[in-house]
């Protein structure tokens, strides 16, 4: 039996591909990407593995609750098991949070509850920081607060910066995302 998902992006999608490539063996059928961005690349990594595929561009909306209100529409059609957050770049309501409850999840770039929001690698650097990671979570109305389901550690170099960080971080964000979705499905 294979596990309906969604996957939302907004731009590179190199989680999705990782999605993706792992997809048969985690136990799912991606039903649809959505991007609020219309020139994601993830968009076309989708199309590439056909895969249908939305853009909602958020910005087209008069309100928050209009751009949430159409993406609900189309999530509440396919009816999919998990919500997966690759690279989306907007910050979800407690409604629309509320309406999926337990079935969105995010992959967020550092050591949960170290370094939520934005920036993740410059500031473990700057904090002195000897060991960083990933970690793969519940959304909750909180920005990156939900139940942690795993994470992955990695250590910090005298020689890296942000970048080589953000490198190293993506990388075992890349095995991280399919063993962390395989885990919550193994669990329903």
């Amino acid at each position: 039996m294979l596990y309906s998902v969604v996957v939302l992006i907004s731009g590179y999608g190199s989680n999705l591909q990782s999605i993706i490539d792992n997809a048969n063996d985690i136990g799912i059928k991606i039903d649809c990407v959505i991007s609020n961005k219309k020139n994601a690349y993830g968009i076309e990594r989708a199309k590439k593995n056909n895969i249908k595929t939305e853009i909602i561009e958020n910005n087209k909306f008069e309100s928050k609750f209009q751009f949430e209100q159409k993406l609900a529409e189309i999530i509440n059609k396919i009816k999919p098991t998990l919500i997966i957050l690759a690279g989306f770049m907007y910050i979800l309501s407690a409604g629309f949070i509320n309406q999926f409850k337990d079935k969105i999840i995010n992959i967020h770039p550092s050591l949960l509850p170290k370094f939520k929001g934005l920036n993740t690698h410059k500031r473990a650097l700057e904090a002195g920081e000897k060991i960083h990671g990933a970690s793969v979570h519940f959304v909750t109305n909180q920005v990156d607060s939900g139940r942690i389901i795993m994470q992955k550690s990695i250590k910090i170099e005298k020689n890296d910066d942000f970048k080589t960080l953000a490198k190293k971080v993506l990388i075992e964000e890349h095995i991280l995302y399919p063993l962390a979705i395989k885990k919550i499905l193994k669990n329903l």
